[in-house]
């Protein structure tokens, strides 16, 4: 990662199609290598691994015919990878903001779903309605703040402390809360198993991306050496995109258990797996619509 000015040259400027970085971030995959209406290729088009994970979430929701506020959080994990595909092909600050604001306000609407332990899936009662009231303040704030101290390091802050904030609260929940009808210590070890291994391979993937940023001038100096294709392998944000979408995935089905859990009964619905992915079903899938509970 760097800072702009960015790593393009004037004579890169004149064939850009979308001009100039404005960008307050750039990245070490060369811009315009390849065409000039994709700046990074690579970071652009890893992005499309999350369009896919959030095109099966949605899926998976409609299948199992889940609570509105589940199809919310597939929705906006998908706006995510469409905010990021726009920045990293056009490395403007408007897109930056497309990609980055999206993550704040998905990240937030999670973790304040977890801190809604009523039973039920109605918005009427109190805490509900505070909470979501809380949720659009926090927002609203962010925003405006990142608007006015446009330093990236203060978004990946908020970020991070809000992830945090949801496994512990998430932990929390596995371990002690009351639940509308019991789990299963089985059902708690598949979920808790979720959110480990999906907080791991976000970390590792925040690994990745942080060499990338330290050792671009070697890892540059690889990627010309190897050729492309070939030299893709070594683009880190890259695969920082992938990484970190896989371990949303795994989170988001952790956060959508846990959710069931607490709201309706985890014993009307089951994990499985389809080619290594998990996925969740409902135990009876003659069912059309959500219980009582679920709509009320």
């Amino acid at each position: 990662m760097t800072f702009a000015p960015s790593n393009m040259t004037l004579e890169m400027w004149d064939t850009a199609f979308w001009g100039p970085v404005t960008a307050t971030l750039d990245w070490c995959e060369a811009n315009y290598k390849f065409s000039r209406y994709i700046a990074e290729a690579a970071n652009t088009f890893s992005n499309l691994v999350t369009l896919a994970y959030a095109w099966y979430g949605v899926y998976l929701v409609q299948k199992a015919h889940l609570p509105p506020r589940c199809l919310i959080g597939w929705a906006g994990f998908a706006l995510v990878g469409l905010g990021s595909f726009i920045f990293h092909a056009t490395l403007l600050y408007e897109a930056q903001l497309a990609d980055e604001l999206p993550m704040i306000y998905v990240a937030s609407y999670c973790c304040a779903i977890l801190f809604d332990s009523k039973p039920g899936y109605g918005v009427r009662n109190l805490r509900t309605s505070m909470l979501f009231v809380s949720l659009l303040v926090f927002n609203v704030l962010f925003t405006w703040a990142y608007a006015v101290y446009r330093n990236p390091v203060f978004h990946q802050v908020v970020f991070a402390s809000i992830m945090f904030m949801s496994l512990f609260r998430a932990t929390y929940l596995l371990r002690s809360a009351p639940y509308a009808q019991p789990i299963s210590t089985h059902d708690k070890r598949t979920v808790s198993r979720l959110f480990g291994t999906g907080a791991a391979t976000f970390l590792f993937g925040f690994l990745i991306w942080n060499l990338d940023n330290v050792y671009c001038l070697r890892l540059t100096s690889w990627k010309e050496f190897m050729g492309w294709p070939g030299a893709f392998i070594l683009e880190g944000h890259a695969w920082w995109h992938i990484l970190t979408a896989t371990g949303t995935y795994l989170m988001l089905i952790g956060h959508t258990c846990t959710t069931l859990g607490i709201k309706d009964n985890f014993a009307n619905y089951k994990i499985t797996s389809t080619y290594g992915i998990p996925a969740i079903e409902r135990v009876d899938n003659s069912r059309s619509k959500p219980s009582k509970s679920e709509s009320q």
